[in-house]
C-alpha cells in the first residue's frame, strides 16, 4: 500500500552539473561577514534580516558572494562568526526589564478533624462529609479515616489530585498517608491546614 505523501521520504533535488554545495564553514564565513557590516551600519535590519535568511536557504556555493558583495574589507574567518555575534550582542540597546514582584501567599484556611466518627468523606458532591464547592475537586474526591495511630488520608481517584505538604497522595488504599494538625492537604486547587478536632 502506497504512503501518503507526507510519509514518502524524499531527497533534495540534485544540484546542477558544476555546481558544488555550500559547506557550513562557507556559510559560517558569510554570516559572519553580514553581522560585521550590520554592526558596522553598512547595512539596515531588515537587508541584514533578509540577507541572513537567504545564507541559512541557499544549497549552492555560488550564490553566496553575492550575498555580501557589497561590503568592504575581507571576508573574516568562520571561526570568528561567534565573537562577532556576541560583539553585536552587546552593542544592540538593551531593554530593561522590570523585576518579577512575588506573589503573596495567602494562608491556607483551617480544615478541623472531624470530632465524631471514624471516617469522613470530602468532595464537591453534597452527600460528602466535608462539601468543598471548587471546579477542581471531583464529586468524591478524597477520605479521612481515624486509626489508633492517628488520621490517615487517601485520594479516592479524583481528577486533580490530592496533596499533602506539596507531595502528591496516591490514589487507592495503597496510597493512604498519615496527616496531623498543621499539615497542608490540597484537593485539586483547594487549600486547608489541617486543625485538631475536639478528640485530638
Amino acid at each position: 500500500m502506497a504512503g501518503s505523501a507526507a510519509e514518502t521520504p524524499t531527497q533534495p533535488d540534485p544540484l546542477p552539473a558544476g555546481e558544488m554545495r555550500a559547506s557550513d564553514a562557507e556559510r559560517d564565513a558569510v554570516v559572519a561577514r553580514l553581522t560585521e557590516g550590520f554592526a558596522a551600519g553598512r547595512l539596515s535590519h531588515d537587508t541584514f534580516m533578509y540577507r541572513m535568511s537567504a545564507v541559512l536557504k541557499t544549497r549552492h556555493r555560488a550564490a553566496l558572494p553575492a550575498l555580501h558583495a557589497d561590503l568592504p574589507g575581507t571576508p573574516p574567518e568562520p571561526g570568528k562568526a561567534a565573537a562577532l555575534l556576541g560583539r553585536l550582542r552587546a552593542s544592540l540597546p538593551r531593554r530593561a526589564i522590570p523585576a518579577r514582584r512575588a506573589l503573596p501567599v495567602r494562608p491556607a484556611p483551617p480544615l478541623e478533624f472531624p470530632r465524631a466518627g471514624d471516617s469522613f468523606t470530602i468532595g464537591r458532591s453534597g452527600d460528602c462529609d466535608l462539601t468543598i464547592a471548587d471546579l477542581t475537586v471531583s464529586r468524591v474526591h478524597a477520605t479521612l479515616e481515624r486509626t489508633a495511630d492517628g488520621w490517615l488520608l487517601t485520594d479516592v481517584s479524583s481528577t486533580n489530585g490530592t496533596r499533602v505538604n506539596g507531595w502528591r497522595v496516591r490514589a487507592g488504599a495503597d496510597g493512604r498517608v498519615p496527616v496531623k494538625p498543621g499539615d497542608v492537604v490540597s484537593f485539586g486547587d483547594a487549600r486547608y491546614s489541617l486543625r485538631a478536632g475536639d478528640r485530638e
